[in-house]
């Protein structure tokens, strides 16, 4: 059985795009740590915001860094006591997650000494004294990603134990000017929105597993009728399965799904199919199994 996959220089292209992790659907800050008090927070506006890439360290009452950037920032700061049902590990897991979700790219992370002087984190950085604890009990992670609307956002993730043992975070959330220079962060393009992903089921007629947000979203995303839409078919392998059978059944899914969006209003000459099958695998648990996965290339 034979199955078409488009042309191969445009499916490298496709897969290419998808490699890259362009952000999903989520255009919302990330809530704090469930298991924690927020004690404070504070705007953070400013031209010239200083996030460091690299472990800092004070020389002669100045904060030195290897690697460090000065962006133009709206957003917000927050610390966090940690519940002592919980601890640090878990408050920084949860923020990975959160940040993995996003397709986020680690700018720079570090833990204990070699962040550097908690003191210098605390009072010379994020002048949050209550931040100051054991230079052997801290960790620092800066990420960045697109969201939803292609903006893009930072995020700072600190967190220590004190000398009393009670454990803090400070979070920093901001978003940065298109056009930013963020070292590590090649930003993909501002026209690409998603993937929204939607997973399916069945073998002769397919359902789709998708909510009214999601449809409202991907509405959102095509207001021209020359934006384009990726419908990228992965389908699953299984022990006894063949791979021609899997392919079939992810190129059925996707046309069933071009039926159902152009009753919606996307024509058919906006779509694009990529069939996947079981060919690209993700470490993310968010995209696994039968799925589409439907991104938007917005009009020039």
């Amino acid at each position: 059985m034979s199955f078409n996959v488009l042309g191969f220089g445009r499916v490298i292209g496709c897969l290419a795009l998808l490699m890259l992790g362009v952000s999903t659907a989520q255009a919302e800050k990330i809530e704090p740590f469930p298991l924690a008090t927020v004690e404070s927070e504070r705007p953070i506006v400013s031209p010239s915001h200083r996030v460091l890439l690299s472990a800092v360290r004070e020389v002669n009452n100045e904060i030195r860094s290897a690697s460090m950037v000065r962006l133009a920032v709206q957003g917000v700061g927050q610390r966090l006591q940690i519940s002592p049902d919980s601890g640090r590990d878990e408050a920084r897991d949860y923020y990975l997650q959160e940040l993995a979700a996003r397709n986020a790219v680690t700018l720079f992370d570090c833990t204990g000494r070699d962040c550097g002087r908690s003191n210098v984190w605390a009072n010379q950085i994020f002048n949050e004294a209550t931040l100051y604890g054991r230079d052997a009990d801290q960790d620092y992670l800066a990420a960045a990603y697109r969201d939803a609307e292609g903006a893009i956002q930072v995020v700072l993730v600190y967190t220590v134990t004190r000398g009393n043992q009670r454990e803090y975070a400070w979070i920093e959330q901001f978003s940065v000017p298109e056009g930013s220079v963020i070292p590590g962060f090649h930003a993909s393009s501002s026209r690409l929105r998603g993937p929204i992903i939607v997973p399916w089921s069945g073998g002769v007629t397919y359902r789709f597993d998708w909510d009214a947000n999601d449809r409202r979203l991907l509405q959102s995303w095509t207001q021209s009728d020359t934006d384009k839409v990726l419908l990228v078919s992965y389908s699953t392998l299984g022990d006894q399965a063949e791979l021609e059978e899997s392919m079939r059944r992810a190129r059925d899914a996707v046309e069933s799904m071009t039926v159902l969006l152009g009753k919606s209003g996307v024509s058919k000459d906006q779509i694009t199919p990529i069939i996947v099958g079981p060919a690209l695998a993700f470490s993310d648990p968010g995209r696994q199994g039968d799925r589409i996965e439907i991104m938007v290339v917005r009009a020039p």
